[in-house]
């Protein structure tokens, strides 16, 4: 979902990181405040005066969507939800959850967290706003704006479409009543899903009638809510057919290997050209010496593939490569997805047994879903 997020601060144990796509929306907030929003609800005000105001508004828009994303986020670490952090991206933000809720009650209770904080940030704000009204008109304008920004923040994110939070709510209601996560997130994401084409169709129609700016974030937003029902509904579908599952099921065993001595130019004519595999395990005499991947020539300029060998560009098996064949499916997963690695060497007391890709086991779960074509 993000591109390169950078760690801002950490608030009470969770990390909060921004997404470089937060920096534009920044700007063009900054930028609209300062052009439109604020001299039309307090005209005659100095430009430099607005430009303030349009700071301390995207800086409070911030932090509120920051206050939301922490409010599901402690709920959810009270109730066994290990969660990554808080991250702002060009939509908002969003609470990285490690695992799905354990019951129904605790999907509601978090999913309902966060438009209760907004909430309660917009009483602050217009609470602030009637107080500062008279000696400090500017900021009471901007508190006036956040206190708005707040409820509408709120409101739109309780539509029951999933993955919103209202949709996460209307998924803990059809868990409970039908005892099937399974059911309730396809149920749920289908609703996710034809709300985001709703978006895309108010964006289009935007468009064609003139509103450009307006119904190009319609539709980028209508694209981005339907594409994360998808990908909802599929990451249940995947914890459900891969959870427990070790590692030894899905690997193979019969594994293309290479020499040490080999020249890195012959390496990559005969076996990445080859065999179209991006990493391969160093083995001499049976001994695994490490693994050699294309990412470990990219360093290497290419005029000296033909003097350097494979021990050149190898690195050692280490946790970030390496895997012992007990290990929970989802879990390689997880390694593959933070290291970057698309194949995993199974090593078991020093030897390698196999390896694992991430293209047999989405092989296997596509196969799983075409066959289960109902939904039990």
């Amino acid at each position: 979902m993000f591109g390169r997020k950078i760690k801002i601060l950490r608030l009470s144990g969770f990390d909060v990181y921004v997404d470089a796509s937060w920096l534009v929306l920044a700007a063009l907030v900054t930028w609209s405040l300062a052009d439109s929003v604020f001299p039309m609800m307090r005209p005659g005000l100095p430009k430099a005066t607005y430009w303030y105001m349009g700071l301390g508004g995207a800086i409070g828009l911030f932090l509120s969507i920051v206050l939301h994303e922490f409010a599901h986020s402690v709920i959810a670490r009270a109730n066994g939800i290990r969660m990554r952090g808080i991250t702002l991206f060009i939509f908002g933000g969003v609470a990285e959850m490690m695992d799905e809720p354990p019951t129904p009650e605790s999907e509601f209770k978090m999913a309902i967290a966060g438009p209760i904080m907004s909430v309660l940030v917009a009483g602050v704000c217009y609470g602030g706003a009637v107080v500062l009204s008279g000696p400090m008109e500017v900021v009471s304008v901007t508190l006036r704006y956040l206190g708005q920004i707040n409820l509408l923040l709120a409101g739109f994110n309780m539509v029951p479409a999933f993955p919103l939070d209202g949709g996460r709510v209307l998924r803990s209601i059809l868990w409970k009543v039908q005892n099937s996560l399974k059911k309730a997130t396809h149920v749920s994401s289908i609703i996710g899903s034809s709300f985001g084409l709703f978006m895309i169709l108010v964006g289009v129609v935007s468009i064609l009638t003139g509103h450009f700016v307006a119904g190009f974030w319609w539709f980028l937003l209508g694209m981005f809510v339907r594409s994360a029902a998808q990908q909802s509904y599929e990451q249940v579908l995947l914890r459900q057919y891969l959870q427990g599952e070790p590692v030894a099921r899905f690997m193979n065993r019969n594994v293309v290997t290479v020499p040490p001595d080999l020249r890195l130019d012959e390496f990559v004519q005969n076996y990445v050209y080859y065999h179209h595999f991006k990493a391969y395990p160093v083995v001499s005499e049976g001994r695994l010496l490490g693994i050699v991947s294309v990412e470990s020539l990219r360093g290497i300029p290419k005029e000296q593939w033909a003097t350097l060998t494979v021990a050149d560009a190898m690195e050692p098996c280490d946790g970030t490569n390496s895997i012992p064949p007990t290990l929970d499916t989802l879990q390689a997963l997880s390694l593959m997805a933070r290291q970057g690695k698309s194949r995993l060497l199974v090593v078991d007391n020093g030897e390698m047994i196999g390896m694992i890709s991430f293209r047999d086991i989405m092989e296997f779960f596509n196969l799983k879903v075409a066959l289960d074509e109902s939904i039990p």
